[in-house]
């Protein structure tokens, strides 16, 4: 299972699953990242957290353990 912080800088990838319950999945998906949506990861932080990502043509700052609950492909 590969996950958006597997992902590395400069890369696309597309969402396949979102893992997580309740309030956080909830988060997340009002973030705007859903399932088939196409996002791409910008920068990250020196210390690795957090990460900011291009997701429907805005930048979004995403925590480590919030993208570990993202699948990708």
């Amino acid at each position: 299972m590969k996950t958006l912080r597997d992902v590395s800088v400069g890369s696309a990838c597309k969402v396949k699953k979102l893992h997580g319950e309740g309030a956080v999945k909830r988060r997340i998906m009002d973030m705007g990242i859903t399932k088939g949506i196409e996002l791409s990861v910008r920068k990250v932080a020196p210390l690795g957290d957090p990460l900011e990502i291009n997701v429907r043509g805005y930048e979004l700052s995403i925590r480590k353990a919030d993208a570990e609950m993202i699948e990708v492909e």
